[in-house]
């Protein structure tokens, strides 16, 4: 995709870019810590992360809100959700790459290794976890060819 190697600035730590992590499978997160169905969402994220992190599964959060207005509003947010996954402020160009002209949030993204996007979430509901997970297993199932 055309944000794969456009920098990304933590929320904590130093810049990357989605194609560091080219060799897993990775899920991108596009959310906001006002964004009611995000906030449904993040706790299944965490979880995510603690059941596939160690199966070589990069889990990314990337918020759409300003580093210099809300740096200090995600911080308090990710502490308050347990956030054990990455997290990095958005670039304009990386969520316009991704949301393909569709601004609503939260959308969620499930990419193989090498960067193609296997498929994507918009919204949430008690039917996503599953489907994420499902598109996990297919996508490192794909990684062998």
């Amino acid at each position: 995709p055309a944000a794969w190697n456009t920098e990304i600035q933590a929320v904590d730590g130093p810049k990357f870019r989605l194609s560091d992590f080219k060799d897993k499978v990775i899920v991108v997160d596009l959310w906001a810590t006002w964004c009611g169905p995000c906030r449904l969402e993040i706790p299944h994220l965490v979880e995510l992360q603690n059941e596939y992190g160690a199966k070589g599964v990069e889990v990314i959060g990337l918020t759409t809100e300003d580093p210099l207005a809300d740096e200090e509003k995600v911080r308090d947010f990710a502490k308050e959700f347990k956030i054990n996954y990455k997290l990095g402020w958005s670039p304009r160009e990386v969520s316009l790459a991704l949301m393909n002209g569709n601004t609503s949030i939260p959308q969620t993204f499930v990419i193989a290794p090498g960067g193609r996007i296997v498929t994507k979430f918009r919204g949430f509901s008690d039917r996503l976890p599953p489907m994420i997970r499902a598109a996990i297993d297919k996508a490192s199932e794909k990684a062998g060819d």
